[in-house]
């Protein structure tokens, strides 16, 4: 299984960026899928983005153009770079990954998860 840390979370304006990142460990990185999830007080988890072991990347509706996600393979990182931030962007962001290859939007295909990270957007 694979050990995940997320960081870089923290408050923020609406407008402005935020990166977060994910170190893993426990498994060759790039080989297995990985997604960002998110899950606001009284809301069920919801996908962010998530990216297959080939590269290949699926982004929610609610984020698509205002987020990026990325592997930085010389630190075993999987990044999610956010901009345009918005209050309803508010949630703990969960780092997950995969044993599969290919991305998936359902949370129950992701078998390791970090501890997640606040992100808060004032208004």
């Amino acid at each position: 299984q694979v050990q995940l840390v997320e960081s870089g979370g923290g408050l923020v304006q609406a407008g402005d960026s935020l990166r977060l990142s994910c170190a893993a460990s426990g498994r060759t990185f790039g080989t297995y899928a990985m997604a960002w999830f998110r899950q606001a007080p009284g809301q069920e988890r919801e996908l962010v983005a998530t990216i297959s072991s080939g590269g290949s990347t699926y982004y929610a509706d609610s984020v698509k153009g205002r987020v990026t996600i990325s592997r930085e393979y010389a630190k075993n990182m999987l990044v999610l770079q956010m901009n345009s931030l918005k209050p309803e962007d508010t949630a703990v962001y969960y780092c997950a990954s995969s044993p599969y290859m290919t991305w998936s939007p359902r949370a129950n295909d992701y078998d390791s998860w970090g501890q997640g990270t606040q992100v808060t957007v004032s208004s």
